[in-house]
């Protein structure tokens, strides 16, 4: 597959919308405001900041994640889901041939 110059700015963004409710809105431009900067440019250091508290927590989740993968569709599907392997067969399956 070909990917056009057209198709790759449709898919390429440089910012993307971020739906709030309204009392955070207001905490994000009252802290915006008052420490001078773009609510944009506080939202991204607050979630680089954020994230990096939690490297090790973000970092075992995720090789927990991998670990329950095997290489099958199966263990996929079940990652994707939340749904357990026994649960997806009582279900009959995912069409694997086995």
């Amino acid at each position: 597959m070909r990917i056009t110059e057209e198709a790759r700015g449709r898919t390429t963004r440089t910012t993307a919308p971020l739906k709030v409710d309204a009392a955070i809105d207001e905490l994000i431009a009252d802290g915006a405001h008052f420490l001078g900067m773009t609510k944009k440019d506080l939202v991204a250091e607050a979630v680089r900041t954020y994230l990096e508290i939690r490297r090790e927590e973000v970092r075992a989740s995720m090789l927990e994640k991998m670990r329950k993968l095997d290489g099958s569709v199966e263990s996929s599907v079940s990652l994707l889901t939340g749904l357990s392997p026994e649960r997806i067969k009582e279900l009959g399956g995912v069409g694997e041939d086995d």
